[in-house]
């Protein structure tokens, strides 16, 4: 039987990205202890009065279908969320940033356009751009330069097919945060070349170091500018799938549409839920959020001067990128020797771009215990490599003369 060829434009080899992650859950499952950090998928429980507005919610009865852009009361807390002139009107649920993204791609790109990204990417962007027939164009950015995204280089990138900017910030897999000065001229550009601007910002809540950049109130850009959150990461509700989309009336009526055809709306005792973790201010919250913060500082501490690995300390997110290429492994080889000599479970940087290479994620998924103990066994699966490293070039070295008296 014939497929679409959907099906070919949203594989290719990020869809391999996971393998490890897969493994190491296996490995688990047969009773190994595995640090799992290969994942983005927080580890605390959701605030309770998240939970309790849920539950009220299905005690009340609310339980069919609801306004397929989402209840007003949780688009009128994301508008006050976004602040500026933003109005509920502006904003459309959906489930999840992932589905939010997707389906802002369908309303925006299509076949023969281009849209620049910056490299690595999260792994979903490649099928999410595919999916919609659009080319992304990706833009190195360098741990060398603390992998920060360049205007100018997304300048250069720019042509006659470029359709509109993917960023990300704080960033995935790497940590950096996109300044307001940066944005500015990012948003500069877009208003020279008439292009969208698309911000994928679900790490938004967890920036620890500078100032946020808020693309949709500078000058010119509330006609062009879509702003894409949740509370997945923020408030540990990944498994509630919720976001949404802030952006032009016009694309709202839009995303309604396609919303019609694919969701349907969501439920509305989880947007319930949503409700009372915007509009309350959570103790719990704040205290993820400094958990995450001690997290990273630890972390960074802990493999400070670590033979074969140099932290990059992140300025957001949930993630550590850590450079491993001292250790002569590649980050598959590197990954794939940490789960199996080790039980730690660190994604490839490979699998987000070639910028990466060399790299491996961390999360920051586990208390700050743990965390210390995973980066005792990182270091000592580098080390061992290091030593095989050593070992092999004096070797090598030493049966030099040999082979040319053979020879």
């Amino acid at each position: 039987m014939r497929f679409s060829t959907l099906t070919q434009r949203i594989a290719g080899e990020a869809a391999s990205a996971w393998d490890i992650h897969y493994q190491a859950q296996a490995l688990r499952r047969e009773g190994r202890e595995i640090f799992l950090l290969s994942v983005g998928d927080p580890d605390f429980d959701t605030p309770v009065p998240v939970v309790e507005a849920a539950i009220a919610s299905l005690q009340r009865g609310e339980t069919h279908y609801s306004d397929v852009h989402g209840s007003l009361a949780l688009r009128q807390a994301i508008a006050r969320r976004t602040g500026g002139d933003v109005s509920a009107d502006q904003v459309m649920v959906l489930a999840g940033a992932q589905c939010a993204l997707y389906a802002v791609c369908q309303c925006l790109f299509e076949g023969g356009d281009e849209v620049i990204v910056a490299e690595p990417m999260y792994v979903t962007y490649q099928g999410v751009l595919g999916a919609c027939g659009a080319q992304p164009v990706q833009v190195p950015v360098s741990p060398e330069q603390g992998f920060r995204l360049d205007p100018m280089a997304v300048a250069r990138a720019i042509t006659p097919h470029t359709r509109g900017l993917l960023l990300n910030t704080p960033h995935n897999p790497t940590g950096a945060a996109i300044s307001p000065q940066d944005m500015a001229l990012l948003a500069q550009l877009c208003r020279e070349h008439d292009l969208w601007l698309v911000c994928d910002q679900v790490y938004s809540g967890l920036l620890f170091d500078g100032e946020p950049a808020d693309p949709i109130s500078l000058s010119g850009m509330a006609e062009r500018c879509v702003l894409i959150d949740s509370v997945s990461k923020s408030h540990a509700m990944s498994g509630w799938r919720v976001g949404w989309v802030v952006g032009p009336q016009a694309l709202i009526a839009h995303l309604a549409t396609l919303a019609v055809a694919m969701l349907f709306g969501l439920p509305e005792f989880v947007m319930a839920g949503v409700c009372a973790a915007l509009e309350q201010d959570l103790p719990a919250v704040h205290k993820m959020r400094e958990a995450y913060r001690q997290r990273r500082d630890r972390v960074c501490a802990a493999l400070l001067d670590c033979p074969g690995v140099l932290a990059h300390r992140p300025a957001g997110g949930m993630f550590v990128m850590l450079d491993i290429r001292a250790t002569g492994l590649d980050a598959y080889a590197f990954a794939q020797r940490l789960l199996l000599e080790e039980g730690v479970a660190l994604l490839p940087g490979d699998a987000f771009g070639p910028s990466a290479a060399g790299h491996v994620r961390m999360g920051l998924v586990l208390d700050a215990e743990h965390l210390e103990q995973a980066c005792q066994r990182i270091a000592a699966c580098a080390g061992r490599a290091l030593v095989e490293r050593t070992c092999g070039n004096a070797l090598w070295k030493s049966e030099i003369p040999l082979f040319g008296r053979e020879g």
